[in-house]
């Protein structure tokens, strides 16, 4: 049975932390983890209390954790429904513990397209 890992978020305006006034590489490290792992047909789900407040009402341990804990519980991350890490991320050891791949697979960075423009 593959291994199904949810990340609860905090409310934020997007899940890559670069969109504030300093990039928070934590973040950056997480999206680029989740990213690799969607790829490799992994699953793996991130919600953003900002935009998806109904997965944290609608999954009763989360939900429960919040009314002990506040927001400070969050980042919260359930590996096969089950609470493994409260106000913290997973490492990049621990991704590849739980879906059996190396560290290493996880380094894989979204392609971007960048657009030069040239002035004559």
């Amino acid at each position: 049975m593959m291994n199904k890992i949810e990340i609860y978020d905090p409310a934020m305006c997007c899940s890559t932390g670069v969109c504030g006034p300093s990039v928070d590489p934590e973040l950056t490290r997480l999206a680029s983890a989740v990213y690799s792992l969607e790829k490799k047909g992994f699953d793996i789900k991130r919600f953003n209390l900002a935009n998806e407040p109904a997965a944290f009402v609608e999954n009763a341990l989360v939900n429960q954790a919040l009314v002990d804990k506040g927001p400070e519980a969050l980042p919260m991350v359930l590996l096969n429904g089950e609470i493994v890490r409260v106000a913290s991320y997973p490492t990049n050891d621990e991704f590849a513990q739980w879906f059996g791949i190396t560290p290493e697979q996880l380094q894989e960075k979204p392609k971007v397209k960048q657009s030069i423009k040239f002035s004559i």
